[in-house]
């Protein structure tokens, strides 16, 4: 009997100690992103077809506004209405499909599960397009359709690719494949609703624009990007119980269908508002996390938060090259994120 009692103690001990140790190696590689994504935050908002003059612009950011220094009045509006603004929509943006990519990669136990590949972004596009026409333009009706929109896209993928052994990675990418075309058709019928202006700007939307940042769609972005990923951090260990199999899970202690529910809801959240704000920027939810893994570990105690933060780095960069490599006129984001992404996901397909 005191044998077992040292050895269940030893357990416990071994156990505290790597979760010291994973909370010390999350602060380190987290601390480290968040100083690389402010870094690059600063350089993005001194780019584009107005130069602006570095120390002045970090003279105005850390006095709020009260002292620019050399900037002009023009400078000043371009910096706090439009590029903080749009800065701050690219991170909120980056960060919610980053995270949600590999909290569905966890969930799935599926290394090619990302948002834009399995169709949820084009059913929070679907939501959006219906809030927009039927509902009118508000701030609020978007994102929330664009919530349920990724939600039932969701399901109905999970509910397609489902079988005796589970969700398959070839299931997920065919259900995804359908999912994808019968929402392009929806699409497709909601554009002919529309004027030839408003499908031009449509169109420019799906791809990926996130010029339409307002001080209230920042508020909505941020918060739901504050909840989303705290949500799925906090289901971080039992998405690792879950990553050795759903039954093995079960007998370890983790109640399966609700976290399966619980990172459904936050990861759609994550999605939606993305979508709904920024439109569809795709392969950003299975790049950054795969990157993460290779420089880290598989934990998703780490991979999580650490995807965040460099999701919100790697779109900020995307969209500062989309609107400074063809200055004064713009590429949507998608395309910059596809042009990485794309080749990634046929490299994982040929490795499988």
């Amino acid at each position: 009997m005191n044998e077992k009692t040292t050895a269940i103690g030893r357990n416990a001990a071994s156990l505290e100690r790597g979760a010291r140790a994973t909370l010390r190696k999350t602060l380190i590689v987290c601390g480290a992103l968040a100083v690389i994504l402010i870094l690059i935050s600063i350089i993005a908002a001194t780019m584009g077809s107005e130069r602006l003059p570095i120390v002045d612009l970090l003279r105005a950011l850390v006095t709020g506004g009260t002292n620019t220094g050399a900037l002009t009045a023009t400078q000043r509006a371009i910096l706090f209405d439009i590029r903080l603004p749009r800065i701050l929509l690219a991170a909120t943006v980056g960060a919610s499909l980053a995270a949600s990519g590999a909290s569905y990669q966890a969930l799935l136990r599926n290394a090619l599960a990302e948002p834009y590949l399995l169709g949820i972004s084009n059913g929070a596009a679907v939501g959006t397009m219906v809030a927009l026409v039927f509902l009118g333009a508000n701030e609020w009706t978007r994102p929330l359709m664009a919530f349920g929109g990724a939600l039932a896209a969701t399901f109905v993928v999970y509910r397609l690719a489902r079988g005796r052994a589970g969700a398959t990675p070839e299931k997920l990418i065919l259900a995804g494949v359908i999912v994808t075309t019968f929402q392009s058709s929806a699409i497709v019928f909601i554009t002919t609703l529309m004027d030839a202006t408003r499908i031009r700007s449509f169109t420019f939307w799906l791809l990926g624009d996130l010029s339409q940042a307002t001080p209230r769609s920042i508020w909505i972005a941020v918060g739901s990007t504050v909840v989303g990923v705290a949500a799925l951090t906090l289901k971080a260990r039992p998405l690792n119980l879950m990553m050795l199999g759903e039954r093995d899970a079960f007998d370890l202690g983790v109640e399966v269908e609700r976290v399966r529910l619980q990172v459904f809801l936050a990861a759609s959240l994550l999605v939606g508002v993305s979508v709904a704000l920024g439109g569809s920027v795709g392969y950003v939810g299975l790049v950054v996390p795969h990157l993460v893994r290779m420089s880290t570990s598989g934990d998703n105690r780490l991979t999580i938060p650490a995807a965040a933060l460099a999701g919100a780095s790697f779109v900020i960069v995307a969209d500062t090259l989309a609107r400074t490599v063809i200055a004064p006129r713009e590429l949507p984001v998608g395309a910059i994120t596809a042009l990485i992404g794309a080749p990634l996901f046929i490299y994982l397909l040929k490795r499988r």
